[in-house]
């Protein structure tokens, strides 16, 4: 069982920052990858930022330079700092991790979503 609470969603005006969290607690044995997606009205799920357990990140093309994605391992949290921020990247926000769990078996939990809206 993992439990994933998400923070940090807003409103904000195009050109702002927002910076948001997701804590994960449960019974797993170790997260390998956590990361954010994102998915706008009438759009797909669609990646923002992944990172893995040696700290190794991936963006999606759209926010690379603009979005920084970062871990406390030893809290279970993955950060996600989002600057320069534009009406387009208005969505809900999913927290993302893949993790073992007790039995050694690997699974993925997604988070509630937090609501990020930008406006122009």
């Amino acid at each position: 069982q993992v439990q994933l609470v998400e923070s940090g969603g807003g409103l904000v005006q195009a050109g702002g920052s927002l910076r948001l969290s997701c804590a994960a607690s449960g019974s797993f044995r170790s997260i390998n990858v956590m990361g954010w997606y994102r998915q706008g009205p009438g759009k797909q799920r669609e990646l923002v930022a992944t990172i893995s357990s040696s700290d190794v990140t991936n963006y999606a093309d759209s926010v690379k330079g603009r979005f920084t994605i970062s871990r406390d391992s030893a809290k279970n949290t993955v950060y996600l700092q989002m600057s320069s921020l534009k009406p387009e990247d208005t969505a809900a926000y999913y927290c993302y991790v893949n993790y073992v769990g007790q039995y050694y078996l690997h699974d993925v939990y997604w988070g509630q979503g937090t609501q990020v809206t930008v406006s122009s």
